[in-house]
């Protein structure tokens, strides 16, 4: 299943495994990373009203360590991951997969999927603020005298993250893998230092722990659940990243490193707390001694600046998804690497998430106050991501309904539980990433729906493309003028006469030597192979069309794709080539498919979107823009 996938990984050599193994450390598994700063902290305060006792403290332990068994090992490195889509992993992507065979579920599967990215957004927004938050609180503990001044270096931190966004992650990305090692190696070595405080807590393996908890504390075990959940947040990163390192480096990552060092240091703050309760205050930088804060809070921050560079990287690429896979408009994509297509700028998300991000800083001021808030982005995405998984085993592995649901309904009974826990932090502002998934749904449902009853009104109007040619190349006194060069028209629908075709004719009245149909699509693979990348068709002497294919995944450069149509005999010059493009003022009409409200969002949406031939890397001199008045 994915070895066909994956093809290149049965010759992946070991030093290759091991250099992509230690940059997905830094990539995949940098927020996951953060988590002990703060997960066993929260944990611990909702049973701490009348002390902790000492079957809490190993409970929480154990619900911790299976939690990660659960959720992270066996739903993400050793089942979903094998759930890609050519190779490429994630929301949008897995909805682009399953839309090949969606029988009669479409709009069911498109919702869900829209769901997921959105709250994949909103984690990215709230795990900057989390992470450098809870790292940078380490310096009241070095020198109570910096407290009051967390909040500013967050801010500072954060503001120069995004930055130096547009100057792109790869120079310092090759440090990313080491630094995030080094990071998992310390935690560790905390934790096994820690283990001989107490000895019972390696009990915590124990499952009878964790279930008697939940059966015994009643509504507190439902609250804890809120706060363990934390432990997990950053696995949707191993799904999302799946394409750009590949299953075994990750799983490799996972076993050898990550998971043992997350269980060592969560073991060893549970030995430390039972040892002497004093240290519940801050269990995780209190495990080190004097000396070694102040370094400790460095590289944490170095860690958890390095997850919220990962979540936003992760954002951009979420983002082109939506836009290539039409859930989006067209925006701005600045390329920051010659060689690695991966590495991308979107300004317009950057300035958004920057802004979310300050305001969660400046809002919620402590990392306690924003771990309540977090979660349910998380908790959600994850629900998501079963539901898409069942119909993905059913579909494309061809499980049977019984053996689907007897492998998957444990895991979304257990994840709904979490969603259920956290959803009790609504009041404490859990309402704070509901709102932001919300608003981006919103928004990506409008831009789709938007579209296609544009696209539904203007083909009312429209002429064949068939019957046009037919007319048009009938010899007559009122033919237009014939003049050299290449017009290449841009249009979504190949059977129709593109607008500024019919606008050229009107008011130029001309007719160049060649015309060419364009259409750009995007197909639900990540990557179309250059040889597949064109289809083309000659209507008349002077008419083709053409098709250009490029998957969801990859930068839709239409210069550089039709440079490769000189291979097929289409001969033209670029110099003596114009690209026509038709620009629509979109006009709101209270009568229309959406609610009047709606269509205003749908413009603003239209009127804000990235100028096509900029997109589309058209040569900036060759293209001619003619407008027209659309009522929608």
């Amino acid at each position: 299943m994915s070895e066909e996938s994956h093809p290149n990984e049965r010759h992946m050599t070991p030093r290759k495994l091991f250099y992509l193994g230690l940059g997905s450390v830094g990539v995949v598994y940098g927020d996951i990373g953060t988590s002990p700063l703060y997960a066993f902290r929260e944990a611990l305060k909702p049973v701490a009203h009348d002390g902790v006792t000492r079957f809490e403290v190993i409970s929480l332990i154990s619900l911790m360590i299976w939690a990660l068994t659960i959720i992270v090992t066996i739903k993400y490195v050793l089942f979903l991951l094998r759930a890609d889509n050519d190779g490429e992993g994630g929301t949008l992507s897995l909805l682009a997969l399953l839309m090949k065979t969606a029988n009669g579920h479409t709009a069911i599967l498109m919702l869900l999927g829209l769901m997921g990215a959105a709250l994949f957004l909103g984690d990215a927004m709230i795990t900057p603020a989390l992470s450098v938050l809870s790292a940078v609180e380490g310096l009241k503990l070095v020198t109570p005298s910096l407290a009051e001044y967390i909040v500013p270096i967050s801010v500072v931190i954060l503001a120069l993250l995004f930055v130096v966004q547009s100057r792109g992650t790869g120079a310092v990305a090759k440090f990313f893998g080491p630094i995030t090692a080094v990071w998992f190696l310390v935690m560790a070595a905390a934790g096994i230092s820690h283990i001989s405080d107490d000895y019972g807590i390696l009990a915590a393996f124990n499952p009878y722990y964790a279930v008697s908890f939940l059966l015994h504390e009643g509504f507190y075990g439902v609250v804890v659940l809120g706060a363990v959940f934390l432990t997990v947040t950053g696995a949707e990163a191993l799904y999302a990243d799946l394409g750009h390192f590949g299953r075994r480096p990750i799983q490799w990552a996972w076993f050898l490193l990550v998971f043992p060092a997350l269980t060592l240091n969560y073991l060893g703050q549970g030995a430390l707390v039972l040892g002497n309760p004093m240290t519940m205050s801050d269990p995780f930088y209190l495990m080190y001694p004097k000396w070694a804060l102040l370094p400790v809070v460095i590289l944490a921050t170095a860690a958890t600046i390095i997850a919220s560079q990962a979540v936003i990287t992760g954002a951009f690429s979420m983002v082109r998804q939506g836009i290539n896979l039409g859930f989006l408009p067209r925006m701005e994509i600045l390329f920051t690497s010659e060689t690695n297509t991966g590495q991308i700028f979107v300004p317009s998300v950057n300035a958004v998430l920057f802004i979310g991000v300050i305001f969660l800083v400046l809002s919620f001021k402590t990392s306690d106050a924003l771990a309540t808030a977090y979660g349910i982005s998380v908790t959600g995405a994850m629900v998501v991501t079963s539901i898409m998984a069942f119909e993905f085993v059913r579909a494309r592995w061809n499980w049977s309904l019984p053996v689907a649901v007897i492998a998957l309904a444990p895991l979304v009974v257990l994840e709904m539980i979490f969603l259920g826990a956290n959803l009790l932090k609504i009041h404490d502002g859990g309402y704070i990433p509901i709102m932001i998934a919300t608003a981006f749904t919103v928004v990506m449902w409008t831009w789709r729906r938007g579209t296609a009853i544009l696209m539904e009104k203007t083909r009312h109007t429209d002429i064949p493309l068939a019957s046009f040619v037919s007319s048009i190349e009938r010899k007559s006194e009122h033919s237009p003028a014939q003049v050299p060069g290449t017009a290449i028209f841009l249009t979504s629908d190949p059977e129709s006469a593109p607008a500024a075709l019919l606008h050229n004719l009107k008011h130029n009245h001309v007719l160049h030597d060649r015309n060419v149909i364009l259409t750009i699509r995007t197909i639900n693979k990540p990557r179309v192979p250059t040889h597949d990348r064109y289809k083309v068709e000659q209507i008349s002497e002077r008419f083709s069309r053409v098709e250009l294919l490029f998957g969801f995944m990859e930068s839709q450069n239409v210069s550089q794709a039709l440079a490769t149509l000189r291979k097929t005999g289409l001969k033209f010059d670029i110099m003596s080539t114009s690209f026509y493009l038709g620009r629509r003022k979109l006009v709101p009409d209270a009568k229309s498919g959406m609610p009047y409200w709606q269509d205003r969002l749908y413009i603003a949406l239209a009127n804000a979107a990235a100028n096509p031939s900029d997109y589309f890397r058209l040569p900036a001199n060759r293209v001619v823009e003619l407008g027209s008045h659309v009522i929608i």
